[in-house]
């Protein structure tokens, strides 16, 4: 591990000033000092210390659950008086190695970063200490109002008593929001629902593509086509004009190699954004074309402060958010924009936003009229990835008398693995306790746990072993397994879905997920009564996030959401129009 210029050797112990914090064990460690200018006397949140021997980027971003990641240790920052110095030495929890004293000796870029929290005084009674969303849709390294430090490289020694001091001497930025474009409005409510459940004002937003014709047409009622997914800045797969000619043009031998489903780290790198470009171009095309059905599409904006979206639900820990956007934030859109109403509202999306679709059609029933789902998060959790909540007893490991396999965590369509469960719940551990990590195991806790005693939510499994409480699966199946909820009220749901459930997933879905979906597809198939009508299409070889799409590589597939599903939605609503509904004003 050797860097050129730059570098800092530390090679004596340091006397240490008094600290607030849990007094340090001798050996290596860090100091920071905590700012004084956040503007309270006391300071919460979570402290981040990061080693790297890359020096391509910040440490902030290079922590991830991939091979290529970097070290990182946490450290809770509970109410310490600010000006004060935190230490993270090696009882610190890190990922991936353990402990400050089991690093390699050598040359490291080291950083700080602290990420804020806020206190919440929640209607249930509770008081949680947890990261607002402050407009970048829960990113820890990306959080406008952190602090973190200049990177520097430092030799450092793990069997040496020597301290390392931080300054945290930068703030990242607050985010512009987006302007309002012809085509694209943003809309921004208080949610008294949500507002009530914290304590505190709540907001709800949308960013809304207008059809062409909207001014030219008042009496025009329109269809709603929302796409769930992750926390979306603007609506981003929109553009007027034609991709920025600088960008590299892409490789497509490397793209279909390395890249088949967009989300390789390096896809950029090869010509991938001038793909998103053009694709987000072609659709400005075909949305302002002669043919394409006239309907307000819609991304939802809901932030939470456990993950970068709600999942669209209610729960218990995250408050009514399935309540908040059926009844209040739709409705609104629909009285500004001149929506049809439930008859004519369309769900679809994939990974995150495939559950929430399926999820959001179950729940409420009545109010929306087709969801399509493609890669979805576990729709039962049987096949939680790997997982059955109900049987194993551990989520890490497969146990036998005489030895354990890790549970894989993630996979490409060859079959090779590219982390185990433990590993990135391990990470989500080394950034945050008590689920706050704002990542995707988090969140599933957040969502589908009831809340634990101390407030926040209560584990469905020892973040550390993977042993799993079956108090709280059981939690999860009687109120979020989409596949037990669907059996134990088919009788009251199913004439109620009757066509409107459409399921996609690759056969070697980088998470598992297929493996629920099969779970799912046995009872819609040959259990519903009555028959439920609802199409359920494997990929073959096909990666995360395949959405029926058999002609295309997921790479481009998953750019055309909008083009795919919007003109299926209205064949359907034409076919279940309600007698006397305006199927005529918006077909110009």
């Amino acid at each position: 591990m050797r860097f050129h210029a730059g570098w800092l050797v530390i090679a004596l112990a340091l006397t240490l000033p008094p600290m607030v914090a849990a007094e340090s064990t001798p050996g290596l460690r860090f100091t920071v000092e905590l700012p004084t200018t956040l503007g309270s006397a006391t300071v919460d949140g979570r402290l981040l210390v990061m080693l790297s021997t890359d020096p391509s980027d910040e440490p902030r971003f290079q922590i991830g659950d991939r091979h290529e990641t970097q070290q990182v240790f946490g450290v809770d920052v509970d109410g310490v008086p600010a000006g004060s110095e935190v230490v993270v030495d090696a009882t610190a929890f890190g990922y991936p190695v353990r402990s400050l004293a089991e690093i390699s000796a050598g040359e490291y870029r080291v950083q700080a970063l602290l990420h804020r929290y806020e206190t919440f005084h929640r209607a249930d009674g509770h008081v949680v200490k947890l990261p607002m969303d402050r407009g970048e849709g829960q990113q820890w390294n990306r959080a406008p109002g952190n602090r973190y430090s200049t990177p520097r490289t430092v030799a450092l020694d793990p069997a040496a008593d020597v301290v390392i001091r931080i300054a945290l001497d930068r703030e990242i930025p607050p985010i512009e929001p987006p302007e309002d474009t012809e085509y694209v409005k943003h809309v921004r409510i208080r949610s008294e629902l949500l507002s009530e459940f914290w304590g505190r004002d709540f907001y709800l937003g949308a960013h809304v593509l207008l059809p062409l014709g909207f001014d030219e047409h008042p009496e025009a009622r329109y269809p709603l086509a929302i796409m769930h997914g992750h926390f979306p800045h603007d609506f981003d797969d929109f553009r007027t004009t034609a991709p920025d000619p600088e960008l590299e043009q892409p490789d497509w031998d490397w793209i279909e190699t390395h890249c088949p489903n967009g989300h390789h780290p390096q896809c950029d790198e090869h010509g991938y954004d001038r793909v998103m470009q053009q694709a987000a171009y072609d659709f400005y095309r075909v949305w302002t074309g002669p043919d394409f059905p006239r309907v307000l599409a819609v991304y939802i904006q809901h932030p939470t402060p456990y993950y970068d979206d709600s999942y669209a639900v209610n729960s218990a820990n995250m408050g009514p958010y399935g309540d908040a956007i059926t009844y209040e934030l739709i409705p609104h859109i629909e009285q500004r924009f001149r929506g049809l109403g439930p008859w004519a509202r369309v769900l679809y999306g994939g990974s995150t936003g495939g559950w929430e679709t399926l999820a959001a059609q179950i729940f409420y029933p009545d109010e929306y009229n087709g969801a399509y789902g493609a890669c979805p998060d576990p729709v039962d959790f049987r096949a939680y990835t790997v997982v059955d909540i109900y049987e194993h007893d551990n989520a890490y490991f497969e146990e036998g008398p005489w030895r354990r396999v890790a549970r894989p965590g993630q996979r490409d369509y060859l079959g090779q693995i590219a982390n185990t469960l433990e590993q990135v719940n391990h990470l989500e551990l080394a950034l945050a306790s008590k689920g706050r990590s704002g990542q995707q195991w988090d969140a599933w806790q957040a969502v589908y746990s009831p809340v634990g005693e101390d407030g926040y939510p209560a584990p469905i499994w020892d973040k550390l072993t993977g042993e799993i409480d079956q108090e709280v699966a059981s939690h999860w199946r009687d109120n979020y397994d989409l596949r037990a909820i669907l059996e134990r009220d088919w009788a009251e749901l199913g004439p109620k879905l009757r066509g409107k459930l459409h399921v996609y997933c690759g056969d070697m879905d980088n998470f598992y997920l297929n493996n629920a979906v099969y779970l799912l597809e046995e009872f819609l198939d040959s259990a519903a009564d009555p028959p439920a009508d609802a199409e359920v299409d494997y990929g073959d070889r096909h990666e995360h996030c395949w959405n029926g799409d058999h002609d295309h590589i997921n790479a481009i597939s998953r750019l055309q959401y909008h083009q795919r599903f919007i003109p299926q939605a209205v064949e359907h609503w034409l076919a279940t129009a309600p007698e006397g509904a305006d199927v005529t004003s918006w077909r110009y």
